[in-house]
């Protein structure tokens, strides 16, 4: 799978590197100097434990809207263009509920995969959400970046997906011409763990069409195992992180020796 040739492994495990609040943010804190110090301290944490890809986002942008501002999105370029210089391994971005601006974010920034929820609609706390999938595979390449993976949520966290398909309809219209990278499966909400019998599931009907699984919520040091049993990989984030919300590099050391066994 392509998988193992970006990341060098058969199951990577892509570690979030959640940005604080962004200036044109409600919680902004105030200033973009603190936001860069931490974001370099947990990307040094995540490299030296030894994770095999990374993923920065804006996690902490809350409320979440699909409408990102223009001075969010500068700032956030700007944090991410700051790191790259000290980036060693493959990374990616998401914008968070901006499938577009992830795709534009990574085209600027060179990333090499970007995630979001690239198609289907669905609702939850945040209202209604809709993406065309074909709109969003057309822009990278608009772009001029085909090669940027899509890593979509197959189902978002936090969301229903709205009509009544089934997973094997979903499948086969995200999977359709071979334009799908990779499909991420998701508990309620971040760090909640994901069902095993839909990870499952998921996993068996994308093995049918050579798409990789990974599951996108809930991977921690005691389900690490099971997920790799069935998942192609894994997005981590909160197990990683210690009581004061920074990268913990003990806790990623320990998860990595448990996820490489």
């Amino acid at each position: 799978m392509w998988t193992k040739e970006l990341f060098g492994t058969d199951k990577p495990i892509i570690a979030l590197l959640h940005l604080d609040a962004l200036p044109g943010e409600p919680g902004f804190g105030g200033s973009l100097d603190a936001i860069m110090e931490h974001a370099t301290v947990d990307l040094a944490a995540l490299q030296d434990g030894g994770v095999d890809g990374v993923l920065i986002a804006n996690e902490y942008c809350f409320p979440i809207t699909p409408n990102t501002s223009t001075v969010t999105l500068m700032a956030m370029a700007s944090v991410i263009g700051a790191l790259k210089k000290d980036i060693r391994i493959p990374f990616g971005v998401n914008v968070v509920y901006n499938p577009a601006e992830t795709l534009k974010m990574a085209a600027a920034l060179g990333a090499s995969f970007g995630r979001s929820a690239f198609g289907g609609a669905y609702t939850g706390a945040y209202g209604v959400h809709s993406v065309n999938f074909g709109d969003m595979v057309r822009l990278k390449y608009a772009l001029g970046h085909p090669e940027i993976k899509l890593l979509c949520k197959f189902n978002p966290e936090g969301d229903v997906r709205l009509g009544g398909q089934t997973t094997q309809e979903v499948m086969n219209g995200l999977c359709q011409g071979g334009f799908m990278d990779a499909l991420c499966v998701s508990g309620p909400g971040a760090g909640q763990e994901a069902s095993m019998g839909y990870l499952e599931e998921v996993a068996t009907l994308a093995k049918k069409k050579n798409v990789p699984v990974f599951c996108n919520t809930g991977c921690r040091h005691d389900t690490i195992e099971k997920i790799l049993q069935v998942a192609d990989g894994a997005c981590v984030g909160t197990a990683l992180k210690g009581s004061d919300g920074r990268v913990d590099l003990d806790k990623v050391k320990s998860f990595m020796e448990i996820a490489r066994r």
